[in-house]
């Protein structure tokens, strides 16, 4: 039986799920740790929901939308400038995990080996993890290494949802086309949510349904 696989809209969105995903992400959100190896990761307690992308996709950016805050994630023009896993108690709920970057090729071939291997390590392995949000830039769509990391996730059994980030760059016909290219590409995916996120950190876009989409995971 084939999956439908849909974008998230505002307007579908029941009210009292938007209220309880406002009211998580309203709580005080704090920077507990930073891991720039696997001997480093913390011990798992809450459950945790990660951001991985592309460097430069937006990933700080859109921790920062959630939250409500400006500075919370450090982000950057610069690809790469994340190049540790962060993580964040929000509300002693659920920890956000923010973490490196893929697909930039300017650091050293060692240091990237070194950020893949640790991001890798961590997300086929940590218990408490419920969910990846896999974000997309939504003018490029699903590259080779977007690609790579949805069947890595597929074979590891962890669930993740494709997050479109900066979607007010769009024309309405061009992002229509790039979320119906990126439906379709799911299909094959057995691990992916079975929504699309389309999402703009800039403009608030998308903020409020993937903030109730996230809290159903909380403790």
């Amino acid at each position: 039986m084939t999956r439908e696989i849909r974008p998230s809209l505002l307007a579908d969105a029941d009210p009292d799920a938007i209220e309880t995903g406002r009211l998580l992400f309203a709580q005080a959100c704090d920077f507990v740790w930073g891991a720039s190896k696997l001997s480093e990761l913390p011990e798992a307690s809450l459950p945790e929901l990660a951001f991985a992308g592309r460097s430069n996709v937006g990933k700080s950016s859109l921790v920062n939308a959630l939250t409500g805050r400006k500075t919370l994630a450090r982000t950057s023009n610069t690809p790469g400038r994340t190049q540790q896993i962060n993580f964040f108690n929000l509300g002693g709920r659920l920890i956000l995990v923010d973490m490196p970057g893929y697909g930039y090729a300017r650091e050293s071939k060692t240091k990237v080996e070194a950020w893949t291997a640790l991001v890798r390590s961590y997300l086929k392995g940590r218990v408490t993890l419920r969910r990846v949000c896999l974000l997309v830039d939504s003018r490029h769509g699903i590259k080779p290494n977007d690609d790579e990391t949805m069947k890595m996730l597929d074979q590891a059994a962890v669930p993740y949802q494709v997050v479109l980030t900066k979607a007010d760059k769009m024309k309405r016909e061009e992002l229509d086309a790039v979320v119906e290219a990126t439906m379709g590409a799911l299909k094959k995916h057995p691990g992916a949510h079975p929504e699309v996120a389309v999402t703009s950190a800039e403009k608030g876009m998308g903020i409020a349904e993937l903030r109730a989409s996230i809290a159903a995971l909380a403790a």
